[in-house]
């Protein structure tokens, strides 16, 4: 692709405190304030649990001109991604959604040998590896060099480096420009959005296609989401600043999908805006939706914050009964989103005795903030707990078919979100 020694370590400059990182516009109304947390994928080894530990406000604003949802910029991305513990592979649903992808978006645009396809954080080659049989000349972009040496190790050529204009014309110099530009679950990573389109812009060839993937703001409030708050998420996005965002960089959005993942994610394909790429019906449809939601009006916002309060009512309420009639509880799952409930509620050992992870990067570590011990998943069998709950719960269904087996003792599954909700594996059927 000629683009080898090209790992360029580049950081985003933040945007203006206070003001909107899209527009511009001075921020004044919050959305939910989850007070004080730690980054949420920094976890703690055993030496550092004496150790000063960071907290950061996590305080989500909303912007009255866009309607962009944001948190302000406390720690720069250079400091979050360097060293990263997420690695996509660990999860066998998000691979399979993945795999079908590719091959979807191959067939779609007629990828073959002499296109050229760039993701942007392409983590540890989890999507571009389907690629390779399909004979389609992939490049990765990830930030983190422990994760994207994972790819490299799958065969998949990964630079290391922060995307953003700068580094989309030293790849336009190099490699030309790309027929398909992914950028899944990374839009909200950026803390500068106007460069990192702007270099998406940049690199685009011009009749090729942008996809991106990212929660709905949508489902994250119908179904009080706010665990998926955290430091490491800068945005929140509906459709309508997705459009907003894309405009001002001569880009249209043409079709959207709705997607179960994460959720409930929107998958939307961008092209320039002179390119022969008809608006599809669900564009205006899904608009008129967010329209209809009130997603133009700042009460809807405003609401936010109350239905939080009362899940994590709930929440405690539940635990505090449980540990009370003394039942043991343990966790599955070290994701992102737990640690932000799990300081957001105060919940730490004194209710949870440990949570298992199937990636063995984080085993013996503990999770920040709250401290809770993370083990392999097989400390469940030896425990045997009366309840499990399930932190990563947009891979509830994956997570009770994995471990359908903690019913033989009476085992039951808890999921929080959106409300406590309690589910034994004996009734769910294979």
């Amino acid at each position: 692709m000629g683009v080898q020694g090209l790992d360029i370590k580049e950081r985003h400059a933040p945007a203006v405190a206070g003001h909107c990182r899209l527009c511009g516009e001075a921020l004044s109304e919050s959305f939910v304030d989850l007070g004080m947390s730690p980054l949420c994928e920094s976890y703690r080894t055993a030496e550092q649990l004496d150790q000063m530990e960071p907290f950061y406000p996590l305080h989500a604003l909303v912007c009255g001109s866009c309607f962009l949802v944001q948190l302000k910029e406390y720690v720069s991305p250079g400091d979050i991604f360097g060293e990263y513990a997420y690695f996509s592979s660990y999860s066998t649903s998000w691979v399979a959604h993945a795999r079908a992808y590719c091959h979807m978006i191959k067939a779609r645009l007629g990828l073959g040998p002499r296109s050229f396809v760039v993701e942007l954080a392409s983590n540890d080659g989890y999507l571009l590896q389907h690629f390779l049989p399909l004979g389609v000349p992939v490049l990765g972009i990830e930030p983190a060099a422990n994760v994207a040496k994972a790819a490299r190790d799958k065969g998949v050529e990964t630079r290391v480096g922060f995307f953003g204009a700068r580094l989309a014309a030293a790849l336009l110099m190099e490699a030309g420009p790309a027929d398909l530009i992914i950028a899944n679950n990374v839009l909200a990573h950026v803390p500068d959005l106007n460069d990192f389109t702007a270099g998406m812009a940049r690199l685009l060839a011009p009749e090729g296609v942008i996809t991106t993937e990212f929660p709905h703001l949508e489902r994250l409030m119908a179904d009080r989401q706010f665990d998926t708050i955290y430091h490491e998420h800068f945005s929140y996005f509906s459709l309508g600043t997705v459009c907003r965002l894309a405009a001002r960089h001569g880009l249209k959005v043409f079709d959207v999908e709705e997607l179960p993942t994460h959720g409930g994610s929107l998958r939307v394909y961008f092209a320039r805006q002179g390119s022969g790429h008809a608006v599809m019906p669900a564009v205006p449809r899904l608009i008129e939706r967010e329209r209809r939601l009130g997603f133009g009006e700042m009460a809807t916002y405003r609401a936010f914050g109350e239905q939080v309060k009362a899940t994590k009512r709930q929440l405690l309420s539940f635990l505090i009964e449980a540990k009370g009639a003394g039942k043991r509880i343990c966790g599955y799952g070290a994701p992102g989103k737990g640690n932000t409930l799990l300081n957001y509620c105060g919940i730490g050992p004194d209710f949870i005795d440990f949570t298992v992870d199937r990636n063995t990067y984080k085993h013996g570590k503990f999770t920040p903030g709250v401290h809770i011990p993370i083990l392999p998943v097989g400390a469940l069998d030896a425990a045997r707990p009366d309840y499990v709950l399930i932190l990563p719960w947009n891979l509830r269904d994956e997570i009770v078919a994995q471990m359908r087996h903690i019913g033989t003792w009476g085992g039951r599954f808890v999921v929080a979100i959106p409300r406590v909700t309690l589910i034994d594996p004996r009734e769910v059927r294979p």
